[in-house]
């Protein structure tokens, strides 16, 4: 915002004029026991009552108006039995046959034990003849463990003791059972915490060369900590009311570890610069709140925002995924400008203590900074800047390429590690009954006023090219439903099967039950994803136009530019596309996938790009403003444009480089889980941080702004009349104190005078 011109301060002093973020952090810092005691409590009471009253994540991809949800809620509605999930036994022998008398005597224990468990209605039996259940050698075999709850309802003990029960019943005998099913896939929850470990080591490790003060180093680990386990808290009251995906709270930690950190790397770099050059603790926390504080909360909210964008997908399950990690990142922000500040002011000085020996101590003058390696990098991209333009374009391109036959869809248990029970039960069953079993189309037949629609149906399919084997149609009691279960000839990750699908709705489902008064609906877990992946293209026009306008009125406002704005958007969607690219060619084409620890390919979960883009709109925004910020307050202060890049470059390309070192290193650690999701989500944001970081950021818009000049400014002034005058330098009133002490330099945003 821009303020009337007020006098100047000395070191220790403030004026009436600052502004409401000078206040706020003023007041934070001179009442910081207070506002530590309001934060312990808060934090006290939302973990406290998030572990009593906290509610239950569930898996729920609700699809409106798709074919796969109306045989859904068909099947719901006239099902009324089939409230309950099951959890499959798979058993399996090397040599001989299952049902020879020590292996059969052997399955008969486990069904017998699992029948034991709480809450199971039936054990399914194998070796009857007609349920088909036994494999044509023999050697394997499957059988239903019926549940009286849908799977997130069964308590996770009750699944453990099922493995444990079963397992124990066929020890000694040459029979291997394996588990999966829906129970089975409800009670598992990615494993996070070797990853979360590893990005933390990371940040303290760059956050020591950074700051080589192991007090400095502490401060955004212990904020960002802060942060997420109140977020995630938050995020757990809130699935008591709404449901929420199983992946959610790790999506959450990934974002809301990364900007926790970076906002906090921020605002300690700049309380430190002003504390070195003369103020107060008080004075030096009040200005890094107006200054860097200014600049983390049009990050965060452009993050908070862009992300919760998602919800124009029309898909619940996608708005939940992205109001999640929102919360985490508002949490984040709240705690950057206030609790940060109180600490802060409460070390005061001792934040320099606890040195790292062999770690030179940051010069932040203005003469070394122009000695520094990111203003040599800035002279050596602005030298050739057409040269360094066109190479960073044509890298983007080059990363962007594979993404051309990316092919969305959904992974299985197929693509787990051979480590998990789900993925060996996932083999032996498409071992034994063929590569389309673990993946059924469930077709919801209403045959009201059409008696025999259900059977006409099953001989078509019978007949079917692509089809491998149909189940007798399950009627309800009523007589006017039926369910068919039908097995592909294809894996349910190939693109036949999606075929398949397409296939069966378009024509050979409408055209068998035409004239009959009758109507069936293809559903089941590849049909569903196919139809999330129709409802996301369908509607990823208006998300992007509402992702890159939100992006756009935003550095607008903050910019004063509609230059850097269109800029910011355009690039931001290049590092997309090349981060997507990078995706597809690891996860679809295998390229270094062995590096990840995935041994096999599949598609691309037909709901990630989308929100991996509404991540990266928001987390790119971070480093523009950081970035463009200093260089404008370097322009607005009396630099002719093309010197204010180099002076922005090389006054806060050293942190920006931390800060995405630090984001990156988080969001690859996650890899290291065995979920192939949560794989997926750490490469693509992991890939999209180093992309826009080191190429868009620290060379494609170096180079570009020194092009354009003084038209980098450019604002139409009926546009600028229209904006609210939200800028990111302070007011400046809130400005003079840093003058008088010796003008501090600002990391990313003006400098108080």
């Amino acid at each position: 915002m821009s303020g009337t011109n007020g006098g100047a301060g000395g070191a220790g002093h403030h004026t009436d004029h600052e502004g409401a973020l000078a206040r706020l952090g003023r007041a934070c810092a001179r009442h910081r026991w207070r506002t530590i005691a309001i934060w312990l409590a808060a934090v006290v009471a939302v973990v406290g009552v998030s572990r009593v009253a906290g509610g239950t994540l569930v898996d729920d991809f609700s699809i409106p108006n798709s074919d796969a949800q109306r045989a859904f809620d068909l099947l719901d509605e006239r099902f009324p039995d089939r409230s309950g999930d099951s959890a499959t036994l798979v058993f399996a022998v090397d040599e001989g046959r299952l049902d020879d008398a020590a292996s059969r005597e052997a399955v008969e224990r486990a069904l017998a034990a699992a029948a034991e468990i709480p809450g199971v209605e039936s054990a399914g039996d194998p070796f009857e003849p007609e349920a088909g259940e036994l494999s044509d050698d023999g050697r394997i075999a499957y059988a239903d463990v019926q549940f009286d709850r849908p799977g997130f309802e069964v308590p996770k003990e009750d699944v453990e003791r099922l493995q444990e029960d079963v397992l124990a019943a066929v020890e000694g005998s040459p029979v291997q059972a394996e588990f999966t099913g829906a129970v089975l896939a409800a009670s598992e929850e990615p494993e996070t915490g070797k990853s979360e470990l590893l990005g933390l080591i990371a940040a303290v490790v760059i956050l020591v060369i950074v700051f080589g003060s192991v007090v400095a180093m502490g401060l955004p680990i212990l904020l960002a900590l802060v942060a997420l386990g109140t977020g995630l808290s938050l995020l757990m009251l809130a699935a008591a009311v709404t449901t929420f995906n199983t992946v959610t709270p790790t999506l959450a930690t990934m974002i809301g570890l990364g900007v926790g950190i970076d906002y906090a790397l921020f605002i300690v770099t700049r309380f430190r610069q002003a504390l070195h050059d003369g103020l107060s603790p008080v004075d030096a926390a009040a200005a890094a709140t107006a200054t860097a504080g200014r600049a983390v909360i049009f990050a965060g909210a452009t993050v908070a925002i862009s992300i919760s964008a998602l919800a124009v997908i029309g898909l619940d399950f996608v708005t939940k995924l992205g109001l999640g990690a929102a919360i985490t990142v508002i949490v984040a922000v709240l705690a950057a400008i206030t609790l940060l500040p109180a600490v802060l002011s409460l070390l005061g000085h001792r934040i320099d203590r606890g040195r790292v020996p062999f770690i030179k101590v940051q010069d932040d003058s203005y003469a070394a900074r122009q000695r520094s390696l990111p203003a040599r990098w800035a002279r050596l991209v602005t030298r050739r800047p057409g040269l360094s333009l066109t190479v960073a374009l044509l890298l983007l391109g080059l990363l962007a390429t594979p993404g051309g036959w990316a092919r969305l869809g959904s992974s299985d248990a197929g693509s787990s590690p051979t480590s998990t029970t789900t993925r060996r039960a996932y083999d032996l069953l498409a071992e034994g009954f063929g590569a389309g079993f673990n993946g059924p189309l469930l077709i919801a037949v209403d045959q009201r006023g059409a008696p025999g629609a259900a059977e006409r149906l099953v001989e078509r399919l019978r007949e079917t090219d692509g089809i491998a084997s149909v189940r007798k149609p399950s009627v309800n009691d009523a007589g006017d439903t039926a369910l068919i279960v039908a097995y592909p000839t294809t894996p349910p990750d190939s693109e036949e099967t999606a075929d398949l699908v397409e296939s069966l709705r378009a024509a050979t489902v409408p055209d068998t039950l035409a004239g009959t008064g009758g109507s069936a609906f293809v559903g089941g877990q590849t049909a569903a994803f196919e139809d999330i992946a129709a409802q996301i293209f369908s509607r990823l026009p208006i998300f992007l136009l509402v992702a890159m306008g939100i992006t756009f009125l935003i550095l607008s406002m903050a910019f004063r530019s509609i230059v850097v704005a269109i800029k910011a958007s355009l690039t931001t969607a290049a590092s997309a596309l090349a981060a997507f690219g990078v995706l597809v060619a690891v996860f679809q084409f295998g390229w270094g996938s062995s590096l990840v620890g995935l041994d096999t390919t599949g598609p691309i979960e037909s709901f990630l790009p989308v929100i991996v883009l509404a991540i990266l709109f928001g987390l790119s925004t971070d480093y523009e403003v950081f970035l463009v910020s200093r260089i404008r307050e370097e322009y607005v202060h009396g630099d002719e444009p093309r010197r204010a890049i180099i002076d922005g470059v090389g006054a806060i390309g050293r942190v920006v480089v931390a800060a995405a070192l630090i984001m990156a290193v988080v969001f690859f650690s996650f890899v290291l889980g065995s979920d192939r999701v949560i794989k997926e989500f750490g490469v693509a944001l992991g890939a999209a941080i180093v992309i826009d970081a080191f190429v868009v950021r620290l060379v494609l818009v170096p180079a570009l702004m020194w092009l354009l000049g003084e038209r980098a400014w450019y604002m139409p002034r009926w546009l600028d009349r229209l904006l609210p005058n939200l800028t990111i330098e302070p007011p400046v009133a809130e400005a003079a104190a840093g003058s008088a002490a010796g003008g501090a330099a600002a990391v990313g945003e003006a400098e108080p005078e």
